[in-house]
């Protein structure tokens, strides 16, 4: 039997690696751990960060009021092998990505971290949660490992995690014991989007294929086959890609070579890699499971999804079809400005009586409902001054200029669009202002705070934090 302190410091040095990676692979991220070593003990927490606050109600409920967990649990790993590791899914609390196992030798653990709201995928952290899961299970069962091995294990695990997706969807579609390596694919996608040819990033589609699967996608032009180059002549296939760039032609790869230029879809089994310049994206299944820039894969989409703002339209006296069209056109400017890397500023009027702006004002003014006049507005932006939008999703006025006196909670390094918008939210109800920053962060603002703003990060403590009943921590609350 391992003893307290063996296992308090175990799941110390897996927690910090995990926290580490999530971090480098998403956000600031923070992590938790609900476990019991024995299946007579009592839960107990792991949480410095406080991940967990504001969940106590729906923990207490899940673990508490109904224990019968514990004997199904027990009976279902009765005649399991002894290093069996037993799996559970997300159990869906908001804002949490959630991830957990049992097996012989640890009885039970949930891991727990941040949901970014910009995520391409949760899968590929959800795995990284049920590695945390498997290596503290495989820690305890024996007492020697060489400690802090396993932490070290996660802080590097971003290509480990996004292959293990890649493989759980392709087993899904197409069985087990598919031949294609997932590795080799990601090292040539970040060595390719490192490549410029003729000093531009790359830009166009990648796919690869398994070879039984070729005979099921039309070619336009299809390479020799003594004449087609490895994929791991970089160089080579950067030039190839040259030949898809802003077209709907892909550039087909068995994984090994090159085979040819297809105009077909992309099936589902494939795996594509999408070059934007000095940014892509992996998809498969047609949606994308993860980022990829600066040398690394990232969990962002690289665009803002405006979460906040739609919940805060949602719980305003429009209607819902109203509000939607509202944040549907919005959303389209904000993606716009982020596309072309310039800011802007949107102001949303909601009164009945718009607020007097000192701008180009229109007469009559323009629908935005209509792709044209959409399309219009889109230009618009890049003018200096803000965008006047009604509640009846018009457009009032462009170039407009926002004013009002200072306010607690300027941020100078921000610059002037973010803090005129501060001030004049701080003294006008019913607006609501979107700031888009040329280096990408959109903010939103109203009655003079920003909603999206990121909470204060609590960094992890520099001592070994001692877990606590789960039942003495709801007690609490």
């Amino acid at each position: 039997m391992i003893n307290t302190k063996y296992c308090n410091l175990l799941i110390h040095n897996i927690y910090n690696g995990l926290v580490e990676g999530l971090s480098h692979f998403s956000q600031n991220s923070r992590a938790a751990l609900i476990y019991a070593c024995n299946p007579e003990d009592e839960l107990r927490i792991y949480d410095p960060q406080k991940l967990l606050k504001g969940h106590e109600l729906k923990l207490k409920e899940i673990y508490i009021d109904d224990e019968s967990w514990r004997a199904q649990l027990v009976q279902k790993l009765k005649n399991q092998p002894h290093d069996h590791y037993v799996t559970f899914n997300n159990l869906q609390l908001a804002g949490l990505i959630s991830f957990g196992g049992s097996s012989r030798t640890f009885f039970y653990q949930m891991w727990f971290t941040d949901h970014h709201p910009d995520m391409c995928s949760i899968y590929p952290t959800e795995r990284w949660l049920e590695h945390a899961g498997w290596l503290t299970a495989q820690d305890f069962s024996v007492e020697n490992i060489a400690m802090g091995t396993s932490g070290h294990v996660l802080q590097n695990h971003a290509v480990h995690a996004i292959t293990d997706h890649i493989v759980d969807v392709r087993n899904e579609i197409l069985g087990l014991d598919t031949k294609m390596l997932i590795h080799p694919i990601l090292d040539t996608v970040l060595k390719l989007s490192k490549t410029k040819e003729e000093g531009y990033w790359p830009r166009g589609r990648l796919v690869f294929v398994d070879p039984e699967y070729l005979d099921r996608i039309d070619f336009v032009a299809k390479i020799q086959r003594h004449e087609r180059p490895m994929t791991s002549n970089i160089k080579h296939v950067r030039k190839l890609l040259l030949a898809v760039e802003y077209s709907n032609r892909k550039l087909v790869s068995d994984g090994n070579t090159i085979i040819g230029v297809s105009n077909s879809p992309v099936p589902d089994y494939a795996i594509s890699a999408l070059f934007k310049g000095d940014h892509g994206f992996i998809e498969i299944r047609g949606a994308p499971i993860c980022s990829f820039f600066d040398g690394n894969f990232h969990s962002t989409i690289r665009r803002a999804k405006l979460v906040e703002l739609e919940e805060l339209l949602l719980d305003t006296k429009l209607s819902h079809d109203q509000a939607m069209e509202l944040f549907q056109v919005v959303a389209e400017l904000v993606h716009t400005a982020e596309r072309r890397r310039h800011g802007c500023t949107l102001v949303l009027d909601l009164n009945e009586t718009p607020v007097t702006l000192s701008g180009h004002i229109l007469e009559p003014v323009l629908d935005l409902k209509e792709p044209e006049l959409l399309n219009l507005a889109s230009s618009l932006i890049k003018i200096d001054g803000a965008l006047h939008i009604m509640s009846s999703v018009a457009l009032r006025g462009f170039g407009c200029l926002l004013d009002g006196k200072t306010i607690r909670g300027e941020n100078r390094a921000r610059g002037a669009r973010y803090n005129s918008a501060l001030r004049f939210t701080a003294e006008h109800d019913q607006v609501i202002v979107v700031v888009v920053s040329s280096d990408r962060p959109v903010s939103i603002i109203q009655h003079g705070i920003e909603l999206n703003a990121h909470c204060e990060w609590t960094p992890l403590p520099g001592y070994l934090y001692q877990p606590e009943s789960l039942k003495t921590y709801l007690e609490n609350i």
